[in-house]
């Protein structure tokens, strides 16, 4: 088996185990692995790669995401979620319906973004939740992200807000929860969050584990499909495939590379028109 399953994760369920569960449904004997995770609260779409499909990994990481989020005002929780009932921070300070929607620009393009301390990311090889989990101070360094829109979607109660979000790939959502609402000399908790997007993955598409089939499997095109077809002839693959870096016309990028109508990899063109093929399909 080869190519993605568009997966719509259920509340509760960690992607790990959505993961497991699709594996076990349909039988899966090729590597299986998902493209992104979702927190156990978080619902929506998640991308899940079987077989040479995974090595795309890299590759789906640099796509956009959208999401759908909720921001209760008010107060803050160690976890930035409802994953924890330990509150840390708490304020009278309420921003109203006016002040976000003229702030909402602020958070609009490139930036560093601190994760969350209860987090999946890796620091000095541990997990930055077990190391707060166990009452240590993770040293979480900055990263670029880039928040390409950020939109007021309805106010839901006093103290509560839904958002759409589109941004890069690697951006925490309850990071931006954080920073907005500091920025408004505020503090707030993500209560809900549903991923709506990732790369080319529509929720509108996406099925419950319980009623995907094997049919349901999508191709490796459709995955890399805003990239570009990029035309070599196979002695120029092959000749890749010994090491060789081939000189194209094309500009700097990534491309879609096809041999005889099989797609055979993601071809890399550098800065001096040089070709090679970083990741193969087959």
């Amino acid at each position: 088996m080869n190519g993605f399953f568009c997966v719509n994760k259920e509340f509760g369920v960690s992607s790990a185990k959505a993961v497991w569960q699709l594996k076990k449904k349909l039988t899966i004997k090729d590597k299986i692995g998902h493209m992104g995770t979702l927190d156990p609260n978080a619902t929506g779409v998640l991308v899940v790669g079987v077989g040479r499909a995974n090595r795309l990994f890299d590759v789906m990481l640099e796509k956009r995401k959208t999401y759908v989020a909720t921001f209760d005002f008010g107060y803050e929780t160690e976890t930035l979620d409802l994953e924890s009932d330990v509150v840390v921070k708490r304020t009278k300070i309420i921003p109203t319906k006016q002040e976000i929607e003229q702030n909402l620009h602020k958070m609009i393009g490139k930036q560093l973004q601190t994760a969350p301390m209860f987090s999946a990311k890796n620091v000095n090889g541990t997990r930055a939740y077990m190391l707060a989990r166990s009452g240590k101070t993770a040293e979480i360094k900055p990263h670029q992200i880039e928040i390409y829109s950020f939109k007021l979607l309805e106010q839901l109660t006093d103290t509560s807000y839904s958002f759409e979000i589109e941004c890069s790939g690697g951006t925490y959502i309850r990071s931006i929860c954080r920073d907005f609402a500091n920025s408004l000399n505020s503090c707030a908790t993500m209560t809900a969050l549903k991923r709506t997007k990732c790369g080319e993955f529509l929720i509108e598409n996406s099925k419950k584990i319980e009623d995907i089939c094997e049919d349901d499997i999508i191709a490796n095109d459709f995955a890399i499909s805003y990239l570009e077809e990029i035309k070599l002839t196979s002695e120029q693959i092959q000749k890749i495939k010994n090491g060789l870096k081939i000189k194209v016309s094309q500009k700097t990028g990534k491309y879609r590379l096809y041999d005889e109508g099989i797609l055979v990899g993601v071809c890399y063109v550098d800065e001096n028109g040089l070709a090679s093929i970083p990741t193969w399909l087959i």
